[in-house]
């Protein structure tokens, strides 16, 4: 095996940034990277790539991509197929994809097959926890036809909990998204139950009820944290949650849950403020109160 010195890295979002702080540390490679917010420089992966010394930002994604050996996309959901149609012009012949977004299998499969096609090798992947605080420890199931001969690749670049799930694509992606309709779900949950539990002033009961089936010793705690990830990444983990429904759906299921949860957490984005609050019930109250102011209508000044 060779070793791997020219990456390319599409998305300097949370797993982006992550992976960077990792490479950006390890001598012997050059990493570039392009996404499709630094357009802006006010967008907060503008602001990140200040962070890196050597990481250089390219023109677009296929330039990115020249010469590149591997290239690692971590972008949102919604824009994986695009990324992979954008860099997949600069890709060089032989070059590993790591697509590690939390897609559908159906989403996986159309993104292989662009990769695939224009010659490149492609590796489904399926980080089963969040990037923090394991990072490149997080647990990884990777997939597809060169996902075995990747193994090696993945353990010299430090992905040291990688391992193999399938020569099949898909089946790690639906690993991924089952495990997303039962942590996104109970996010969801969690903040459609305790704002109302607070608002009627019966929270700490309802939490305190919760041990009997399940059992913690911090449960204020545990939901101010998966609440709070909703309203950090709630339209990044919304455009998830529509991926989990889609793969319900090429299961010939009804994905009701699924869908519910996604626009669950597209609402909670817009209450990002009340992160500032380490206490559940004064972020709750913030929450409430700004939900309950009434929304300017469109067309209005």
């Amino acid at each position: 095996m060779s070793e791997i010195h020219n990456i390319c890295l599409l998305g300097l979002g949370e797993v982006g940034s992550r992976l960077a702080s990792h490479f950006d540390n390890r001598r012997g490679l050059q990493l570039r990277t392009w996404d499709c917010l630094f357009t802006d420089p006010g967008s907060k992966p503008s602001a990140q790539l200040q962070r890196f010394s050597h990481l250089t930002a390219a023109a677009d994604a296929a330039t990115a991509a020249n010469d590149c050996a591997l290239v690692i996309s971590a972008v949102t959901a919604a824009q994986d197929l695009a990324a992979a149609r954008s860099v997949t012009p600069g890709m060089k012949a032989g070059a590993w994809f790591l697509d590690l977004n939390s897609v559908s299998p159906g989403t996986k499969r159309r993104v292989a097959d662009e990769v695939e096609g224009a010659g490149g090798r492609y590796v489904e992947a399926a980080i089963l926890s969040p990037i923090e605080p394991l990072g490149m420890a997080a647990p990884i199931l990777l997939g597809g036809p060169h996902a075995k001969a990747f193994l090696p690749v993945a353990a010299q670049l430090g992905f040291s909990a990688a391992q193999f799930c399938s020569r099949q694509i898909g089946r790690a992606a639906a690993t991924k998204m089952c495990r997303s309709i039962v942590i996104k779900g109970v996010e969801a949950l969690l903040a459609e139950a305790l704002l109302t539990a607070r608002n009627y002033g019966v929270e700490n009961q309802v939490m305190a009820s919760l041990n009997n089936l399940l059992p913690r010793p911090d449960w204020p705690q545990h939901a101010r944290y998966m609440i709070s990830r909703s309203l950090l990444h709630g339209s990044r983990r919304a455009e998830e949650m529509r991926e989990a429904a889609q793969t319900v759906r090429e299961a010939g299921i009804e994905p009701w849950m699924s869908a519910a949860c996604a626009n669950r957490q597209d609402w909670a984005a817009q209450f990002a403020a009340a992160l500032e609050h380490e206490d559940l019930s004064a972020m709750l109250d913030t929450i409430n109160r700004a939900a309950s102011e009434p929304q300017p209508r469109m067309g209005t000044t």
